[in-house]
Order: structure tokens, then sequence, then C-alpha cells
């Protein structure tokens, strides 16, 4: 599950040392997150789950046209890191975001891309 994150809104105090700088563990633990998010297939597959809600597999695959084998495996890696939960629900698996900060992330991305859109994360 992620963590929150702890940061100052000054900068830091070189007198003080370095205890609101993030230690080498958090700034790892962080890249791996931005690293599970750096794929423009996974970065698809989150934008459909926060559209559908909680889809299952058939329903991710349609969506962004790819096969299960493909599908699966960015899902399994997004599970792994805790961004997504999955759930069975008889003879499928549903997906949905662990922590909101996810959608937050995407939005951040779409605007900084400059594509962002009225309604184009949901809320």
């Amino acid at each position: 599950m992620l963590k929150s994150l702890r940061l100052s809104s000054s900068p830091a105090d070189p007198r003080s040392g370095r205890k609101n700088l993030l230690t080498p563990e958090e700034a790892e633990r962080i890249a791996r997150h931005f690293s599970a998010l750096a794929s423009a297939t996974r970065v698809q597959i989150l934008h459909v789950i926060i559209h559908l809600g909680t889809p299952c597999v058939s329903d991710i695959m349609a969506a962004v046209e790819m096969k299960a084998q493909a599908v699966s495996n960015q899902l399994r890696k997004l599970t792994e890191m805790g961004i997504l939960r999955a759930s069975r629900r008889g003879n499928h698996v549903h997906y949905r975001l662990e922590h909101p900060a996810v959608k937050a992330l995407l939005r951040y991305g779409l605007e900084l891309s400059g594509r962002m859109e009225k309604g184009r994360i949901g809320t």
C-alpha cells in the first residue's frame, strides 16, 4: 500500500541537518512507484479502471485492445506494487485502485502534457 509522504513546504535549512529530507529508502520506494507508472500501457489500463470503476480483465482488454496475457502481466505488476487491488467475483477477477493518489497523479500527468480536458479522468 502507498504510504503517505511527508513534505515540507519550506526549503531544507542546511543548519537543521536532513530531518525534513527523504531518506534513501523513502526515495527508492517512491521511485519504484513512479517506475510502475512509467509505462504507456499501464497508464492506459489505469485510466480504464478509473473510468469503469472495478472492471474485469476482459473489460480492460476490450478498452485497450490488447490480448489477455499482456493485460494480465501489467495488472499483476500494478497489483504487486500496491497500486491496484484484485478481487474475485465468480469466474472473473476485478480490479480497482488501491489509493486515490493514483487518480491525482494521472490528472497531473494530463495537465503536464497539456491534454487536460474536462471529464477526462473522471471524478
